[in-house]
Formats: C-alpha cells, sequence, structure tokens
C-alpha cells in the first residue's frame, strides 16, 4: 500500500506535504499539474496527509471511488511522466482556476 495524490492537487502543487515525507517520495516537475508519490519509495507513514491543504492525499485503499482512476496515474507517472500527464490533461484539457 501507498499513498495516492488525486484531483483536488491538480493546478494546485501545494508542496506542504513535501516537506514533511521522512523518505522524500513525492516529486513533481515544472512541466507536471500536481504532485506524485512514488509508491515503491512511500513507507506509508501518513505524514503528507493532514498536510495536504486541499485534502487530495489518501492511502491508496481509501481512495474515494470518483478519484480511483489516480491511482494508476501515481505508478505510471514513474515509469512513463509523459503518458501520466497526458492522463491528468484529457481529464482536464483547461488549467483550473484554484482558490
Amino acid at each position: 500500500m501507498a499513498y495516492v495524490i488525486t484531483e483536488p492537487c491538480v493546478d494546485v502543487k501545494d508542496k506542504s506535504c513535501v516537506n514533511v515525507c521522512p523518505v522524500d517520495c513525492i516529486y513533481t516537475d515544472d512541466e507536471d499539474r500536481m504532485l506524485y508519490i512514488n509508491p515503491d519509495e512511500c513507507i506509508d507513514c501518513g505524514a503528507c496527509e493532514p498536510e495536504c491543504p486541499v485534502a487530495a492525499i489518501f492511502a491508496e485503499e481509501e481512495v474515494p471511488d470518483k478519484w480511483k482512476n489516480f491511482t494508476p496515474i501515481n505508478t505510471l507517472y514513474f515509469n512513463d511522466k509523459s503518458a501520466a500527464r497526458a492522463q491528468v490533461d484529457k481529464m482536464y484539457p483547461e488549467k483550473r482556476e484554484v482558490e
């Protein structure tokens, strides 16, 4: 099991979760629209979850049904960043305005 970052992070990319991760398993590049947790590096400590200001992080088995598609996207990102970005762009073709 690992933690998964979901839809509320798209176009937000608040990095509060990165600062508390003891194993540095949360990644993003400038061209990414969200953050990603490496499932092979995540130690399931849960430190990131309460730090997320938009409640985008869930334990894998607790991801809400409406965002289950983000679990494979998080995994895909570490094998093919372009494909993961394309999936996010397909779901959200326009940059979302966030408050």
